[in-house]
């Protein structure tokens, strides 16, 4: 089984993956981070962080980005990325998130939302449908920097050498 987590770089995804950590260890279980990238779609990376104002579109940086970050955060996490449609609406990226859960045996997966409150349809449109799938439990992190984010980019017992790949 493992622990996935939707990454776009957002600080509630770098919370997400480390909860997640945090659940692996007690668990024994892996993580994997999981990144959906729309094709040349300049303003959507953009919009994301991923790219600076004149920037032009590279996947590889795009996802070499996206891996770095992951893995300052929790180096013995496994990256995986999906490329789709440079126009796949969210209902795309959701499903490839929920099939990419359900590939890795996902036990749990840790969803961040700001838009998260007491009823689940209150959540982001990609982050609704991810809680759909019932194969695995959901957590979903509301809050942006947990304290244990700073420290565990610094002193992470996890921080063993992971090679520089990424899955494709």
């Amino acid at each position: 089984m493992t622990l996935v987590v939707p990454f776009d770089g957002s600080e509630l995804a770098e919370a997400a993956l480390v909860r997640a950590a945090e659940f692996a260890t007690v668990f024994e279980e892996n993580v994997r981070a999981v990144s959906v990238v729309p094709e040349n779609n300049a303003r959507y990376a953009r919009e994301q962080g991923w790219l600076g104002p004149e920037e032009e579109f590279d996947l590889e940086s795009v996802v070499g980005g996206l891996h770095t970050n992951v893995t300052e955060l929790y180096p013995s996490a496994d990256f995986q990325h999906v490329v789709v449609d440079r126009y796949s609406p969210a209902g795309e990226i959701a499903n490839r998130i929920r099939k990419l859960a359900r590939d890795a045996d996902a036990s749990m997966v840790f969803v961040g939302s700001e838009n998260a409150g007491h009823v689940v349809a209150s959540v982001s449109s990609v982050g609704k449908r991810v809680l759909r799938e019932d194969a695995y439990d959901v957590v979903v992190v509301r809050q942006r920097m947990p304290s244990k984010v700073a420290a565990l980019r610094e002193h992470s017992p996890h921080r063993e050498g992971k090679s520089d790949f990424y899955l494709p």
